[in-house]
């Protein structure tokens, strides 16, 4: 299996190689580091995750997060 195969499969199951290479570095920080800093770590992650989506989006982020606490 050459270079070009191996990419064209990776872009037709990218979800599942990004599922997991997500599962190896969870694994590997709860093996290294313990199970709760590992889920601290992970919870950084998507919190950057979201915030970065966010700013791509060209949201307003102080209305984001004013509107998530605000009282209804």
């Amino acid at each position: 299996m050459d270079t070009e195969q191996i990419f064209e499969l990776l872009q037709k199951n990218r979800g599942k190689a990004a599922g997991i290479t997500l599962g190896l570095v969870f694994g590997w920080f709860a093996i290294s580091y313990g199970i709760f800093k590992a889920v601290f770590v992970s919870l950084c992650i998507v919190a950057g995750y979201y915030i970065g989506r966010q700013i791509d989006r060209r949201t307003d982020l102080r209305e984001l997060f004013l509107g998530r606490f605000r009282e209804k």
